[in-house]
């Protein structure tokens, strides 16, 4: 349940400091006088050009860009603040030999805490619990606010705030503060370092944008956002079922081939006749999709409102599947993409040819769940659902129950990732075995599936991969002994 605050002072920081925490890439300052654990104040943003170093040599992380716009930030009369803080820890450091892991830890070189050391005798090092504000507070440039970096300001105003936003939850604040208090070298720094070089990139580019904030989850440094924008081709994904049941052929072909280019598929000739390619389309004589890679499959589209598919369309999938693939045709897996029934003869030969017929609405589904998961489909686990019997249109069946094969399975992983963040939070722990996560899967009464330890923790491990990173694992020195904490959650549709 979220508190109220009343916060009357601010502590001075360098506007990249303060970027860093908030953006959870550190919980760690450097004020110039001890701070007492429990005290609670803003954050004030100040000029960073009063730091002992250039920024390329006292920062650790790329915070160039940050501290550049700093200045141009404070040439206002007022500044923004926004974010609060509370001590929850603060150490003095005058111990070098620390220093090197420290600043592994924390945003600093190792470089500008011997520099900070020198200057200051020793280093009060204060671990903060970090909370957004709804909106930033904008108030009167403190004057004395280049002299105090480090040190506490009066507000112009006592203001009121919560703890309703923080930075981290409880269990991962507690995981990075463990790490710092035992200085505990960070997991994976080959990581960090590739962040930091997406800094830039991430202001202007989509996809690096995107794996910036991946890489962050997976570092402990943010959590999943429950509001983040859903996938924009979900937009076209959508109508696919209702142009697939219209006499819209041409534009269903197009929604065809970008779903199959969205599932994973690819077409690398130039080849109308025989292409993947949504903005040329095969025409009357080409085929209406064709697949090289993973695995080749091609296909014929029948787009209708009421009208049963005639043997025509079976047909023409043969003739020319046969004209312009040659011998390659029956290596191909074959595909209808069809709304309507199909009559006596067309059924025949769909089946008579190992013709897969499958309905717009399938499609939909299929390419809605890649577009909303986007690790779930595997295209080599699909390909036996699409070359073995039945083929026609009961072959529509074989898809829907892989779709819902996917889903149990995502429905499994996704409740498990809340048994390790609720056992955490209810216990205190930072981490927890595989057995006694195993006794919580089953303390609830209706577990999705029955899963044996050995399976549960070969799913742990899956979720604690680089490549998926749902929870972090601390290696134990058998199986056994691996232990699993929260990253963040899995989320599905209802």
């Amino acid at each position: 349940m979220s508190q109220l605050v009343s916060l009357s002072t601010a502590l001075c920081l360098p506007i990249p400091e303060i970027e860093a925490l908030i953006k959870g890439q550190t919980i760690a300052a450097m004020p110039r006088i001890f701070l007492n654990p429990g005290r609670q104040f803003a954050l004030y943003p100040a000029n960073s050009s009063t730091i002992p170093l250039s920024v390329e040599r006292y920062y650790r992380l790329n915070l160039f860009s940050i501290a550049e716009n700093s200045l141009i930030q404070l040439e206002t009369e007022t500044v923004a603040i926004k974010a609060w803080a509370r001590c929850e820890f603060c150490q003095v450091v005058d111990d070098t030999e620390t220093l090197d892991v420290l600043s592994r830890l924390t945003i600093w070189t190792k470089e500008g805490l011997q520099e900070a050391l020198g200057l200051w005798q020793n280093i009060f090092l204060a671990y903060l619990r970090v909370y957004h504000l709804p909106q930033p507070l904008e108030v009167s440039v403190n004057p004395n606010s280049q002299d105090k970096i480090g040190k506490f300001v009066g507000l112009p105003r006592s203001v009121t705030v919560t703890n309703a936003s923080p930075v981290f939850s409880d269990t991962i604040f507690a995981k990075r503060r463990q790490k710092l208090e035992k200085l505990e070298p960070p997991d994976h720094p080959e990581l960090e370092e590739l962040q930091s070089a997406l800094v830039h990139l991430s202001t202007t580019n989509p996809k690096a944008k995107q794996l910036d904030a991946e890489i962050k989850i997976f570092l402990g440094w943010s959590e999943n956002s429950t509001t983040a924008k859903p996938d924009a081709d979900l937009d076209w994904i959508k109508t696919i079922a209702q142009i697939g049941n219209s006499s819209d052929g041409n534009t269903f072909e197009k929604l065809v081939r970008k779903s199959f280019i969205k599932l994973g598929f690819a077409n690398s000739n130039n080849k109308p006749e025989a292409s993947l390619d949504p903005e040329s389309t095969g025409g009357a004589g080409g085929l209406d999709f064709y697949c090289e890679t993973p695995y080749q499959v091609v296909g014929e589209c029948k787009a209708t409102k009421s009208e049963t598919v005639a043997d025509g369309t079976p047909a023409q999938l043969i003739k020319l599947g046969h004209k312009h693939l040659q011998e390659q045709y029956n290596c191909c897996i074959k595909i209808i993409m069809a709304a309507g029934q199909l009559n006596r003869h067309a059924k025949q030969t769909a089946i008579g040819n190992h013709m897969n017929v499958i309905r717009p609405e399938t499609l939909q589904r299929l390419v809605e769940l890649k577009a909303k998961q986007p690790g779930s489909i595997d295209l080599l686990q699909l390909k036996p659902c699409l070359e073995q019997q039945p083929f026609g249109e009961e072959a529509d069946a074989k898809v829907n129950r892989y779709i819902d094969d996917v889903r149990e399975k995502l429905k499994v992983r996704s409740y498990l990732i809340k048994i390790v963040k609720n056992r955490l939070e209810i216990t205190g722990v930072e981490n927890a075995g595989v057995e006694t996560l195993h006794g919580a899967y089953y303390a609830n009464p209706n577990p999705p599936q029955p899963l044996k330890l050995e399976e549960m923790h070969e799913i742990l491990i899956e979720l604690s991969s680089p490549l998926t990173g749902f929870l972090g694992r601390i290696k134990g020195d058998n199986l056994w002994r691996d232990r699993f904490y929260f990253l963040r959650d899995l989320l599905l549709d209802d």
